[in-house]
């Protein structure tokens, strides 16, 4: 391990991307944000396998949080200084480390072992929170090796997330992100009593600019009346960002008065503006299936017919049989 008195490897992942990850592990990550084309959230995630390895003394910008997967089932040692203090840690599957923005961290390990590295931008995980909380009065705490099922759960999701790189999955990646922000607030982080309360719903005025006044909202049943911004964009790699920004709201806030009014969340709402989308496509009867899953933003034709199936009960085939009987 390297003298605390040697300077820091500066590293900011916003601008860097993979660029940064190699400077730190000397190689790229089997799978990021950057390389599906994530750009844009302020986060970076990124997933790997890594070798026994010794990590120089590093000092990243944004706020850090490794989520240990698939580990070997002996515990791997690893030796861990995060901001001067050294900690001998037996590292297990399930465990989480969190190195808040411009903290030291340096590590050695014994055993080869795969992560979910999350990156968060303090700007992100400010206006995440600034509707709860001041974020001002908030300081994420630097955390060793704790295990946490909650974060594990969230780290394995957006594992698939990146690997399925769909207009859904980064949708669901944002939703996920969001999920963990709060969790760090209110265990990770100090003042964590001074929530307030969030009350109320999304107004009338600003669901109508996500939602059409004329369609009615039921879960499996959206009228195809007018046209609104998610119909609009279906095709596209609809944001919970984007969403939240057509409205002026924080992406947090947002998805949170979204539910509350409608019910279900701003991503399984999308899914059903597609699945309803693909319906009508279907009675027309102008494209195949596999050619109405691109058009409504599913990644490939077995994604629409899960999808379809779940909601509607009903394979696309058997739907567009009976409406042909």
């Amino acid at each position: 391990m390297e003298n605390n008195l040697v300077q820091a490897l500066s590293i900011n992942f916003t601008k860097e991307k993979e660029e940064g990850y190699k400077r730190i592990f000397k190689r790229s990550p089997l799978i990021s944000s950057a390389s599906v084309g994530w750009d844009d959230l302020g986060i970076t995630i990124a997933y790997d396998r890594q070798p026994i390895f010794e990590m120089p003394k590093t000092s990243v910008k944004q706020h850090c949080i490794a989520i240990l997967t698939d580990m070997p089932s002996s515990p791997v040692y690893t030796e861990r200084i995060i901001d001067g203090r050294l900690m001998q840690e037996k590292n297990f599957q399930g465990e989480c480390i969190i190195v808040p923005a411009n903290t030291p961290h340096q590590a050695v390990w014994d055993k080869e072992g795969s992560a979910v590295m999350i990156a968060i931008e303090p700007r992100v995980f400010a206006q995440t929170i600034y509707e709860v909380v001041d974020p001002d009065k908030i300081e994420l705490l630097p955390h060793f090796a704790t295990p946490d099922p909650l974060v594990y759960q969230i780290g394995i999701a957006l594992k698939s997330a990146l690997v399925k790189h769909s207009s859904i999955s980064r949708l669901y990646a944002e939703t996920l992100i969001n999920a963990l922000i709060l969790h760090l607030l209110e265990h990770y982080s100090v003042s964590c009593n001074s929530f307030k309360c969030v009350a109320g719903k999304l107004p009338q005025y600003k669901l109508q600019q996500i939602i059409d006044r004329e369609r009615g909202f039921r879960l499996g049943s959206i009228s195809n009346r007018g046209v609104d911004y998610i119909y609009a964009h279906l095709d596209r790699d609809l944001s919970l960002k984007e969403l939240a920004t057509s409205v002026q709201m924080s992406p947090h806030y947002f998805s949170r008065l979204f539910k509350e009014t409608t019910g279900i969340t701003p991503h399984q709402y999308v899914i059903c503006c597609r699945i309803n989308r693909a319906k009508d496509l279907l009675k027309h009867g102008k494209l195949s299936i596999a050619e109405i899953a691109k058009e409504v933003g599913f990644v490939d034709q077995s994604h629409l017919h899960r999808h379809f199936k779940r909601i509607v009960g009903i394979t696309p085939k058997n739907y567009l049989q009976e409406f042909n009987q």
